[in-house]
């Protein structure tokens, strides 16, 4: 059976020149970077290259990227690293939205555990955040502010810009989950109004366990781990040297191939809303997210009458891989927070399911899954 893989906001598959690179280091002498012998520069070396490969291509200096486990780590390091550090400054409160990834949101509850006081914005229908809702909730006692670049369930894109300048000229730190975003739409540090942004390898065709964090020159951050000085004293711990091989390797030939890809993510995108809408029905297909501003590589739709559950059993039974949304709850299958959020209908949530694009996707392969969709979904309607 063919298997066909629209699952890529959850893990993309690694790029034979990401394999190719780490390969490279595993096969070397293995030395640690902070070792001063030969063998540790050359390990040295490998990390040199790769952050001046990554912060090259999103427009920072090499000193201002570290290198984290992934995103969740990215963005606990982010949020409570900045956090304590503001607290010692006389600043304890935080402000979220709802629609976040729960890596922002349980680092969020975690910090007003420890007494910050914290905001949770709402999002609107479409699951936009209003900047003139992060204007008005801030006050001279915000640390900091986080709003994700691009939404992991729905692709919906946020206006950074607006509310990373409203949230500099108050003086507060500005945090910016951008892993669905790295590789999807470009990135200028050196423009956006951002003091700190999240990027983890694996949603870019790199390795699992590998990703890295921004931070501004100037920006205040405690470390969450202690023993070495490494990354300078921001990240202790020996360095993933041939993780973050495969990270640069994986990011570079995301710039590099850019420009054709985003028109081909989105002609896939469209394509496979239009056949969805032509099987299903168009008006038993209804798209969560904003009609326009969204990310060109992932679509969340509500096949209504059917369920999430049902739709993905039968989508994995034809060999289609898809989610129901993050993939840090969607093997629970439980409610959307995001989807809630939005307020969207109960009848929506529950019939909601995921699809996203990358790397091996063509549409001959699409139209082979349409084909798939069209022969069970009689079926699963006339069951239903």
């Amino acid at each position: 059976m063919v298997r066909i893989y629209y699952d890529h906001a959850a893990s993309s598959p690694m790029h034979p020149d990401a394999a190719a690179a780490m390969m490279d280091v595993y096969a070397g002498a293995g030395g640690n970077a902070s070792s001063t012998h030969g063998f540790g520069r050359e390990a040295r070396a490998v990390l040199n290259r790769a952050r001046d490969a990554i912060s090259a291509g999103i427009g920072c200096a090499p000193t201002e990227l570290v290198f984290t486990s992934g995103g969740t780590e990215s963005d606990n390091l982010a949020l409570i690293g900045a956090a304590r550090a503001a607290r010692k400054r006389g600043k304890s409160h935080i402000i979220t939205n709802a629609a976040e990834h729960h890596a922002v949101l349980h680092a969020c509850e975690f910090l007003q555990r420890e007494g910050f006081d914290l905001t949770v914005l709402p999002v609107d229908g479409q699951g936009l955040v209003a900047a003139a809702d992060v204007e008005r909730a801030m006050t001279d006692d915000t640390a900091l502010v986080s709003v994700m670049y691009v939404n992991n369930e729905t692709g919906t894109i946020q206006p950074i810009e607006d509310i990373g300048a409203i949230v500099r000229s108050r003086g507060a730190v500005f945090h910016v989950d951008a892993v669905q975003a790295l590789g999807a739409l470009p990135i200028d540090l050196r423009e956006l109004p951002v003091d700190l942004m999240s990027f983890s390898a694996h949603k870019i065709n790199g390795p699992q366990g590998v990703g890295a964090l921004y931070v501004r020159k100037g920006t205040q951050l405690e470390p969450l781990l202690h023993g070495g000085s490494q990354e300078r004293k921001r990240r202790p711990g020996t360095e993933n040297a041939a993780g973050i091989a495969g990270f640069a390797a994986a990011f570079e030939r995301c710039v590099k191939s850019a420009a054709e890809r985003k028109p081909f993510l989105d002609k896939l995108r469209y394509t496979w809303l239009e056949r969805m809408k032509t099987i299903a029905g168009e008006e038993r297909v209804v798209v969560n997210g904003h009609p326009g501003l969204h990310a060109p590589h992932i679509v969340n739709l509500s096949f209504l009458g059917i369920g999430s559950e049902t739709m993905l059993m039968n989508l994995d039974l034809a060999g289609i891989a898809a989610s129901s949304g993050s993939a840090c709850t969607a093997g629970a299958l439980e409610p959307s927070h995001v989807l809630q959020a939005m307020g969207i209908s109960e009848e929506r949530r529950d019939s909601a399911v995921r699809f996203s694009f990358g790397l091996g996707n063509t549409m001959e392969e699409l139209e082979l899954a349409a084909k798939k969709v069209e022969t069970f979904m009689s079926r699963v309607r006339t069951n239903a």
